[in-house]
């Protein structure tokens, strides 16, 4: 594994949770109707969580926690990914096929979290 995977993916998540600020819309529409509470309270947390786990990644004492946290959070948002493919089912075919792509796409995001937790220190 590349010195620059565990930045990259620090990267990726604190773009992501940015965006969850920045847009909180289009991830209100994919929160998981069966969560409690209001879907911007989830869209808020998830992205605060992805800022989080950029910043525990972004420093190397705290990267191996932080990059298997960061496994457990693409492990747990696919509900939202696969509520959002459920839900655009009756769009034109590429956004459909858009929201199914990214179901399998969590695999290698988790696979890739754990490789930067087991490269920083320990048996992940």
């Amino acid at each position: 594994m590349s010195q620059r995977s565990p930045l990259l993916l620090a990267g990726l998540l604190a773009a992501a949770g940015a965006a969850h600020f920045a847009a909180p819309r289009r991830f209100d529409a994919i929160v998981p109707r069966s969560l409690p509470g209001a879907p911007r309270a989830w869209t808020y947390v998830s992205g605060a969580a992805e800022l989080v786990l950029a910043a525990g990644l972004a420093l190397p004492r705290t990267r191996r926690r932080a990059a298997l946290a960061a496994a457990g959070l693409f492990v747990g948002v696919f509900p939202a990914h696969l509520q959002m493919a459920v839900d655009w089912r009756d769009r034109p075919a590429p956004q459909w096929a858009a929201a199914v792509g990214r179901l399998p796409l969590q695999v290698p995001l988790v696979l890739w979290a754990r490789s930067v937790a087991r490269t920083s220190g320990g048996c992940a």
